[in-house]
């Protein structure tokens, strides 16, 4: 492993650069934000050679960027987020990840937090009982005839205008719930089977349903723009696309790595697989992940359904009456042509964010009209036994990340070492100790997901704030935890 030491040029306590001289290749220079309590782990990481190998693609524009949750994915690190020139650059499959469209979805209430508290092993068992969990899992919910074309088209439009949420919650997703470019004619065979029985699951790894409490709000003016009070429960839905997403994913890289021998790109780690924006390959495939993206707010709408009917069942009352209302739906795993300046002049940019969450501004016109003062909402889960936070975009990000920031605390420990060092008895004596109730659909799920397997969440979000990307705007802590 290199010594990063030696590469790491200290712009400020919590921006990092990599100079383009660093490494062979590199077009642009990488950034890494990252405050001084995450550089030992980010020094133990080849993520930062993730970092210098993006900036060799065709096309990037300005940076390769990562956000202080940064850790090693596929091609792309965890946390990276590169915008690409339309006419000149590349649309990488490994930019977006297996799980399009992997996101969170966060309902403010109006239930007391003690209230839930209360309820807390009512709530965790009907939630696992309401809502399928787990590798493979499937739902009620049939796809027959032209379904699956219509919700590969109209995303969480098509659950709300089918019975499974409200008209109102559409404006509260991130671009509406659906991506207009989408082809379901994109979608291969493989990719409908493995979703057609999966609309409205949660899946396993790290996606969760969690209620919890708002525990502090740091901006009095943005969270009630967002819904949120301080002492009241709220849920927060973290889950994407399930398997269709993996297989567009899957099918793509394969007609990618044909691409990169055609259009002879040479590349330093075969993950990178592209094409060109504007090519054949680069097209289909962008059309193909509209729609899987379209597939995952569509099934984040219809977990959220069943996640309101069972506070009803719980509390007694109306979804309406407990003030069950979207705060946000933002993606996390996504590539989008978005308008951004750069050397003074807007350019239209294919905008790559793998585990990267969109922070736009107050003022953008793409914002709410509730969140149009203060900024998009941003959503960021920590582990199970600790905080998640709500914060609100900045210029400063639109200037710097393309209006990006981190999606969550970020993986500390990979899954093998975890389920090696942990164990299940403990993790859940120190959840119960914290006062959080969890169901988990296997021990592995259990180990893999234990809060010692991520960073510390404050120390992402301080970095985000130190650096000027982003405000708090609350603190959420959990109290029902249900895990795949």
């Amino acid at each position: 492993m290199p010594d990063w030491t030696k590469c790491f040029d200290n712009i400020s306590d919590y921006k990092i650069k990599i100079p383009r001289t660093c490494f062979e290749g590199m077009r642009v220079p990488g950034i890494i934000y990252a405050g001084p309590e995450l550089l030992d782990d980010l020094k133990s990481d080849d993520a930062p050679q993730q970092v210098a190998n993006v900036a060799t693609l065709p096309g990037i524009v300005e940076y390769s960027l990562a956000m202080p949750d940064i850790h090693y994915g596929y091609g792309f690190p965890i946390g990276g987020v590169a915008a690409m020139s339309v006419e000149e650059g590349v649309i990488s499959p490994g930019g977006v990840g297996f799980d399009i469209n992997c996101g969170v979805r966060l309902l403010a209430s109006t239930i007391e937090a003690g209230d839930a508290r209360a309820k807390a092993d009512e709530l965790a068992t009907m939630l696992f009982r309401d809502v399928p969990t787990g590798v493979g899992s499937t739902s009620d919910i049939r796809l027959r005839g032209g379904d699956m074309d219509k919700v590969l088209r109209m995303g969480a439009a098509w659950a709300a205008r089918n019975g499974m949420g409200w008209e109102e919650d559409l404006e509260y997703c991130e671009s509406g719930g659906a991506l207009e470019d989408a082809d379901p004619g994109e979608v291969g065979r493989r990719a409908r089977e493995r979703g057609a029985n999966q609309l409205g699951t949660l899946g396993a790894g790290n996606h969760f349903i969690e209620v919890q409490e708002v525990e502090e709000i740091f901006d009095d003016r943005a969270a009630r723009a967002f819904g949120l009070e301080k002492g009241m429960a709220a849920v927060m839905i973290h889950s994407g696309s399930r398997g269709l997403g993996h297989q567009v994913c899957d099918d793509a890289i394969r007609t990618m790595r044909e691409a990169v021998v055609r259009y002879g790109y040479e590349l330093p780690d075969r993950q990178l697989a592209c094409a060109p924006v504007e090519s054949p390959e680069g097209r289909a495939y962008y059309a193909g992940m509209c729609a899987a993206a379209n597939f995952a707010w569509a099934n984040r709408q219809c977990l959220a359904h069943t996640v309101r009917g069972t506070m009803e069942r719980v509390f007694g009352a109306s979804a309406e009456r407990l003030g069950l209302r979207l705060v946000y739906d933002v993606a996390h795993n996504i590539a989008k042509f978005e308008e951004h300046e750069v050397g003074g002049k807007k350019r239209r940019l294919c905008v790559h964010r793998k585990g990267a969450t969109r922070a736009f501004a107050a003022g953008h016109p793409e914002l709410a009209q509730r969140h149009a003062g203060v900024g998009q909402p941003v959503i960021v889960p920590g582990d199970m036994g600790s905080a998640s936070y709500v914060m609100a975009g900045t210029p400063q990000a639109m200037a710097e990340t393309w209006g990006s920031v981190c999606h969550g605390a970020g993986r500390v420990k990979s899954r093998t070492s975890a389920k090696k060092e942990f164990n299940a008895a403990s993790v859940l004596e120190d959840l119960a100790a914290h006062g959080v109730t969890v169901r988990a659909g296997s021990k592995k799920s259990l180990l893999e997901e234990a809060p010692g397997a991520y960073k510390n969440v404050d120390h992402v979000v301080n970095t985000c704030v130190n650096a000027g990307l982003a405000t708090i705007v609350a603190r959420l802590r959990p109290i029902v935890v249900i895990k795949g």
